[in-house]
């Protein structure tokens, strides 16, 4: 398998890597990444021939932004692809320790807003720290109750569906964007989107899996009638299908429970017996899947990037393909 072929978004014109890179971690998610070690990342992702890359001004509230802005600044623009996200406004504000995860994040205050007012202000500010007059894919970003709870959820949803798509679609029909979606945890949101929008492409993270197969549930029908492409993010699960079974190990941001450390330890059984590491497993079952247009690797260390590579570019037994593909 190819692992950096090109694949269409949707019914756009866009077409991205089959693998890409995320940029969460280059936002200090849980630990800093230094400015150097940033860059190091995203050239080497850039040598190994990815070139799509994935941002959102959550990520260290506008810091992962920043370095992607700086990093693509000697890149011709047609050479790459970007998505960032909205739903989440920056303005200035008090410098912090650590903010919604991320470490000495830049010195910004977030707040959501998913009005056509707030998409368009959001949309702005990523291209000024990205360095750019357009974004490729746009993504709205933790819609749904998994973020918000149901009163929330429910209100910033109204605001999307009252006037957000409507400014995506005009920001679209500019050419300031080419592809317009969902970049969310769970699946029941992208349904209730889709029963009134159309998607060119969700960013799942964690729902469609090696160990967690949510997405099957109605998502892959919707997206297969719709032409609506996904991008698969959170292919570990929080960690667990990289480290294993192991003690503390985490699944959906938060401790494994005995019940998922049991499913874990029988999917290694299984990834052994065909010749596979459970985390190169993880990776083929999601870079394989046929609904998925791109896999991101999300990661601040070049070591653990380049182990991402060699587990994508494996050469599977038959019997290890007819378990990916099971």
């Amino acid at each position: 398998m190819t692992i950096l072929q090109t694949k269409r978004v949707g019914k756009t014109d866009v077409s991205v890597t089959a693998l890409s890179l995320g940029g969460a971690s280059l936002g200090n998610l849980g630990r800093e990444v230094t400015d150097q070690d940033a860059m190091a990342v995203l050239e080497h992702a850039w040598a190994a021939g990815i070139r799509y890359f994935d941002t959102a001004p959550h990520y260290g509230r506008g810091l992962s932004e920043t370095r992607f802005g700086t990093f693509f600044a000697d890149k011709a623009r047609d050479d790459y692809v970007l998505s960032s996200k909205v739903g989440r406004v920056l303005s200035p504000g008090a410098q912090l320790d650590k903010a919604d995860g991320f470490v000495n994040p830049l010195p910004n205050a977030s707040r959501y807003d998913y009005t056509a007012d707030g998409i368009r202000e959001s949309f702005e500010s990523s291209c000024a720290r990205l360095g750019t007059s357009h974004i490729d894919i746009v993504f709205v970003h933790d819609i749904g109750d998994y973020t918000h709870g149901p009163d929330e959820g429910a209100r910033h949803l109204d605001d999307l569906l009252g006037s957000g798509m409507g400014a995506l679609r005009d920001l679209k029909q500019a050419g300031r964007i080419g592809a317009i979606g969902l970049g969310v945890n769970e699946t029941r949101i992208c349904l209730d989107v889709m029963a009134q929008e159309m998607l060119d492409v969700i960013l799942i993270a964690g729902r469609l899996t090696l160990l967690d197969r949510d997405a099957e549930a109605g998502l892959l029908d919707a997206c297969a009638r719709q032409g609506t492409s996904l991008v698969l993010g959170g292919i570990f699960n929080s960690g667990i299908l990289a480290t294993g079974p192991k003690p503390g190990a985490w699944f959906n941001y938060a401790p494994a429970s005995d019940e998922i450390l049991d499913r874990v330890r029988a999917l290694e059984a299984r990834t052994k017996q065909v010749g596979l590491t459970l985390a190169e497993a993880a990776m083929q079952f999601a870079l394989r899947h046929p609904a998925a247009c791109s896999v991101l690797l999300g990661t601040g260390k070049v070591s653990s990037l380049q182990r991402n590579l060699d587990a994508a570019a494996l050469d599977l037994s038959a019997e290890a393909l007819a378990f990916m593909t099971r």
